[in-house]
């Protein structure tokens, strides 16, 4: 699969400025901490990151269960999310996939990869342009997580590394 065909979260994608992520957020383009983050003038690999709390804004029943989003961006763009839930607790984490996947083209938690020796808490779907990560686990679900990668953005910053490093050395 590639990028285009990555889930939509909620309108969240990977790919998205951080202006159309800030505008599903109402207010949060005011909100101290994300203006901190977003303002400064990045590193020189062109990645920034921010963090947004949905129940501090007005549109938080969208995004209901979801307690916390930190965005990776290459560019000015997503290259990752990474979405902390407050439950529900699994009993696997093949039932949090299925959930996860309703509505989408993604296959069954039987096509996703279970990470050894986290069998029932983590699985991966890799695909060519997208990774996704899925955990269960923590008292009442506390600790689920859905993380959603960009392989494009991941292997262009990582070449941009390594040119940096070629260039700097003697």
């Amino acid at each position: 699969m590639v990028l285009d065909q990555a889930p939509v979260i909620n309108g969240l994608r990977l790919g998205m400025r951080s202006e159309q992520v800030l505008a599903l957020f109402p207010g949060s383009s005011e909100d101290a901490d994300v203006r901190s983050s977003l303002s400064g003038p990045g590193d020189p690999f062109g990645t920034a990151s921010f963090l947004i709390k949905p129940e501090k804004y007005e549109s938080k029943e969208k995004f209901a269960g979801i307690n916390q989003i930190t965005f990776k961006l290459l560019d000015g763009k997503v290259a990752s999310s990474h979405i902390g839930y407050n439950g529900p607790e699994y009993s696997h984490v093949d039932r949090f996939v299925e959930k996860f996947i309703e509505g989408t083209n993604l296959p069954a938690a039987d096509g996703w990869e279970a990470y050894v020796g986290m069998d029932t808490q983590m699985k991966t779907l890799k695909c060519t342009d997208f990774e996704i990560r899925i955990f269960a686990g923590g008292k009442g679900g506390n600790l689920n997580y859905v993380l959603v990668r960009d392989l494009v953005a991941e292997k262009t910053l990582k070449d941009r590394k390594a040119k940096a490093k070629k260039n700097a050395s003697p």
